[in-house]
């Protein structure tokens, strides 16, 4: 049985502990962590967690991928500490960072994320009344079918106002006066003041006469300009009046501004967006949207594809309907899933049929994250089959035209978003690439994908012949280091004393040498140096984590002999490391011998006090 509590609580501390956190959200694979010490987060243990799939770090954003158990272990944290109680902390965070990109992509899906499922949802209604008028089960002038449309309608409708929300939540300002703004400019007495004959003036200023209705950007940028004017006037005015002084300020002069300059210039933003990505299509034709699948798979392994939901958001609005990026996704998706359903039909692996099976159902539904992470990206072979077949879906899909109506991941479930009340063949053509992409994907990694090209699966399947013929020995585990070897229970880190990571053993070194306490491969030296894990060749995964919190030396007085893939034999000098220079840094050189695949051994503590390295630290029997 899945241990939430225990992921939950190895990823917090990993991102650098509740302090560090100062806005998490999730979405339907991912933990999204904002942090206000980026450096604080060990990236590289965080993709060793169990129970976590991928890691993907820029600036103070920190996605943490779980996949289908994103919800239990999202629950799980908000048990541990209160992450969004001060929103207003992560602006100020981020500001000093100087990657302006990752900065503005962090914002950009804190302010739209949110969204995405009231849009998804108003899609797929207005969609699936639209079937039903097509066939007769309900009209247009029904008081079923409107109260229906009215409901779906009204997340387009009122767009501006979700968006103001989520942009105030992002920036920490007041959300009620932001939504009241967002609201004003789309009220119906607003709209009849911008098309007074003859135009409106303000105080002798032209205002522009624009539907506001279904635009995201004016919203977008009014709201920051108020959270300025509330952060500023917060800072003079006196406490007694600030509760209505503040907002009447920000009315008094968001509005305005908003009318004759934030307003026509988000407007114009979006627009300008819009025709962009229009202008990519007309200009490439079909092949844009074969290009933007085949990439799919590595901007979504890199979180790139976020920075095309403001395009899609805006689109839908006007001119109502994607003809790329959510049409796109359709190929990759049902590819990433038809892919995974594939490997589970021809891998022997039963751990890995099993991730794949999990995987490719919810590709197929949509959720590519489990495949991408679980599948595709640690075999070659599956990745290749992906991007061909994505190619040739999107292709089709491309010549074809395919609109999309909703805002949703394109699988078996939201299909209803491709239907076209003017264009039936819409719809039609949608599933043909559907089956196209599914049969393209299944049938290359067929041909392409095999159990020995793939270095996970390969080691997996060694490590279970080890397994058995370890049942009939007792496997050992040997000092790496010169010192004393305490209980890992002393160990003054809770990821290690309360044996989140495996069970084991700690020894606090005398000199600065690390050595292969068994025959086997390293796996992976830290890219901050302070570690080594490494595969045993009697099947058991070893970490060895030199000292606590010594990530934070950045490398600085480590220096690995050994490099990733490495054969070594025991008693291999593994990696040199500066005692007297980690101490003066302030940091303890306590270092754990953990095992990691616990659960197929059972691990006995053997030394206590002094030992050398080669001296006898941990005896292990391999589970029955």
């Amino acid at each position: 049985m899945k241990n939430y509590k225990q992921t939950a609580a190895d990823v917090l501390r990993l991102v650098g502990g509740d302090k560090n956190v100062t806005h998490l959200e999730h979405c339907s694979t991912r933990l999204r962590f904002t942090l206000a010490d980026p450096a604080k987060a060990d990236v590289a243990a965080l993709k060793k967690t169990s129970g976590v799939m991928g890691v993907i770090a820029g600036g103070p954003q920190c996605q943490v991928v779980i996949g289908n158990d994103v919800i239990e272990v999202y629950d799980e944290l908000v048990k541990l500490g209160s992450f969004n109680a001060a929103p207003s902390a992560a602006p100020a965070a981020a500001a000093g960072k100087k990657n302006i990109g990752n900065l503005i992509l962090d914002y950009m899906v804190g302010i739209f994320q949110p969204l995405v499922p009231a849009i998804a949802g108003a899609g797929v209604l207005k969609a699936i009344l639209t079937i039903f008028t097509s066939f007769g089960i309900l009209t247009s002038t029904d008081v079923v079918y409107q109260v229906f449309y009215n409901v779906a309608d009204a997340a387009l409708y009122y767009l501006p106002v979700l968006v103001a929300f989520t942009t105030a939540t992002k920036f920490g300002c007041n959300k009620l006066v932001a939504v009241a703004l967002a609201a004003a400019m789309i009220s119906p007495a607003t709209s009849t003041l911008l098309a007074t004959e003859g135009g409106a003036h303000f105080f002798g200023l032209p205002i522009q006469n624009i539907g506001y209705t279904g635009q995201v950007f004016p919203s977008i940028l009014i709201v920051i300009f108020m959270a300025i004017l509330e952060k500023w006037c917060n800072k003079w005015c006196p406490k007694a009046i600030r509760v209505f002084f503040v907002p009447m300020f920000c009315f008094a002069v968001a509005f305005p501004v908003g009318l004759l300059l934030l307003g026509p210039l988000g407007y114009n933003i979006g627009s300008l967006l819009t025709a962009a990505i229009l202008g990519l299509y007309n200009t490439l034709g079909w092949l844009a949207v074969a290009l933007v699948a085949a990439i799919l798979p590595y901007m979504v392994s890199l979180g790139m594809h976020k920075a095309l939901v403001p395009y899609a958001v805006s689109s839908l609005a006007d001119p109502g309907f994607d003809m790329l990026y959510l049409p796109a996704s359709l190929a990759h998706n049902i590819s990433e899933g038809s892919a995974c359903l594939a490997v589970a039909l021809k891998t022997k692996d039963e751990n890995l049929r099993s991730t794949a099976i999990s995987a490719g159902i919810s590709g197929l539904f949509g959720i590519t994250e489990p495949a991408l992470y679980g599948v595709t990206l640690q075999h070659k072979k599956v990745m290749l089959s992906v991007t061909i077949s994505s190619f040739i879906g999107g292709l089709f899909i491309g010549i074809m035209g395919i609109k999309a109506f909703a805002a949703v991941g394109p699988g078996i479930a939201s299909m209803a978003m491709y239907i076209d009340s003017a264009n039936s063949m819409n719809f039609i053509w949608a599933c043909v690439a559907f089956v196209i992409s599914l049969v393209a994907a299944f049938v290359l990694t067929l041909i392409l994908y095999k159990d020995e090209e793939s270095a996970p699966a390969a080691s997996a399947s060694a490590g279970g012949a080890v397994s058995g013929s370890a049942k009939n020995a007792d496997t050992a585990v040997y000092s790496p280091l010169e010192g004393s070897a305490i209980p890992l229970t002393s160990v003054k880190d809770e990821v290690f004393s309360q044996k989140i990571l495996g069970d084991g053993i700690a020894v606090v070194p005398a000199k600065g040498e690390l050595y292969a306490p068994a025959d086997g491969t390293i796996e992976s030296v830290f890219d901050s140096k302070h570690a080594i894990s490494m595969t045993t060749d009697a099947g058991v995964e070893l970490l060895m984590h030199i000292g606590m919190d010594t990530v934070k030396l950045e490398g600085k007085g480590f220096v690995p002999q050994v490099k990733n893939g490495d054969t070594v034999k025991k008693g291999q000098l593994l990696m040199k490391f500066d005692i007297d220079a980690i101490k003066a840094a302030g940091f303890d050189t306590t270092t754990p011998i953990i095992v990691t695949n616990g659960d197929r051994f059972a691990v006995k503590p053997v030394a206590d006090g002094a030992v050398v390295p080669g001296a006898a630290l941990l005896k292990l029997e391999a589970a029955q």
